[in-house]
């Protein structure tokens, strides 16, 4: 008698996931001799020394058992007069904010607390590797919506309007974004906030990169009338203090939402290691002297690499946030793919294929200038004498 066929022990769903573009590059050059990444998004700064230093003195102190689900209280008093200074947002640090792992966890944590099976998710295309697994895994569906070099890469109010369904539940925003370096205008903002209110949306806004910007000023969604009690605001150490391994990040929202979140939260990760949240609380006390310079710094690295790809011909807008570049590479002839796979072989460069973020990155490359204006100037330098071959 024939034994049954075995079924499969892995999941339908996530098996039907991409793995990471972003990482599949940065893994193949970690073994390279003389290679140089543009790849990974982190910053080259190690963190400064009084954060690690109140890392260490909290160890020293004893502070190593758990803490609350919702973080230690002077972290998140920390994070609300942070974030009412910037934006005169006003959270309640009792309820309404949530520590998170990274604010990789507080995107998953929104996402599965307040989406159902078959809700519409708009976002942008191209956007982080992250938004549309996260939407996917919650039940949800991806709407994309194209961005362009044309516009800058703004998510462009009219071009979301024309998305919107009776299915639509959310509008998903990462401004600043990755990979592009795009940053919304105020009527941009605007727009998109008098359609999340037409429509009763839920705006998840990921604003990582809220500090790095440059010749222009952030602003945040859930600042403007009538925003906050539907927004889930979504923030983090890693990118503006250079604490990408230290995994702390935040959610902001009404407090029905982050109880919810919270519940998620308890069941998988408990809280954030204590040590780095004491670390934190000292990064919004006393770090803004050390964002103030980094920022300088990729602003000079910012400059530098968006004029030479576009004197190489590689046809590149303004980044004006986070700190990528994102040159339109179709005047080579190659597809993403093509182009970053042999520059890695040929020029051992890394740089991320554009369609790692969506369909509508392709015809693009992402270059993060976080590492060292060396390093930068010897990379352009490859990438030049590469695409010289390519157009030959």
């Amino acid at each position: 008698m024939r034994a049954p066929d075995r079924r499969s022990m892995i999941s339908a769903t996530v098996a039907r996931l991409p793995a990471s573009g972003i990482r599949r590059f940065f893994d193949l050059v970690g073994s390279m001799e003389g290679g140089i990444s543009l790849g990974i998004g982190e910053p080259d700064f190690v963190t400064p020394q009084h954060i690690r230093d109140a890392a260490i003195a909290s160890i020293r102190a004893g502070q190593t058992k758990y803490t609350s689900n919702y973080g230690i209280y002077p972290l998140r008093e920390a994070i609300g007069r942070h974030l009412e200074a910037r934006y005169g947002l006003r959270y309640d640090p009792s309820d309404e904010i949530l520590v998170t792992v990274g604010v990789s966890e507080a995107v998953d944590l929104a996402l599965r607390a307040t989406l159902n099976g078959g809700d519409e998710v708009i976002l942008a295309d191209p956007s982080y590797v992250a938004y549309v697994p996260g939407i996917v895994l919650a039940g949800a569906v991806p709407i994309p919506v194209p961005t362009r070099d044309t516009d800058a890469h703004r998510l462009l109010p009219s071009a979301v309007a024309k998305r919107v369904t009776p299915r639509t539940r959310a509008l998903f925003l990462g401004f600043p974004n990755n990979p592009s370096g795009a940053v919304l205008e105020p009527a941009d903002i605007e727009g998109l906030a008098k359609i999340a209110r037409e429509h009763d949306l839920i705006v998840y806004s990921d604003e990582i990169y809220d500090r790095l910007v440059y010749g222009t000023a952030h602003h945040s969604i859930a600042a403007l009338p009538g925003m906050k009690e539907r927004t889930v605001y979504l923030g983090g150490f890693s990118k503006s203090y250079a604490m990408t391994g230290w995994r702390v990040g935040y959610a902001c929202a009404p407090a029905e939402v982050i109880e919810q979140m919270m519940k998620i939260h308890q069941y998988t990760v408990m809280c954030v290691p204590t040590a780095a949240q004491y670390a934190a609380v000292e990064a919004l006390a006393n770090g803004e002297p050390d964002v103030r310079e980094m920022v300088a710094e990729y602003d000079r690295r910012r400059r530098f690499m968006w004029k030479r790809f576009n004197d190489m011909g590689l046809a590149c807008f303004e980044p004006r946030g986070a700190f990528y570049c994102f040159p339109n590479i179709q005047s080579t002839g190659l597809g993403s793919e093509e182009f970053a796979t042999r520059l890695l072989e040929e020029e051992k460069v890394v740089v991320v294929p554009g369609n790692a973020f969506g369909e509508h990155g392709e015809g693009h490359v992402r270059a993060c200038y976080a590492t060292s204006m060396r390093e930068i100037e010897q990379a352009c330098d490859r990438i030049e004498r590469f695409v010289r071959r390519a157009r030959a």
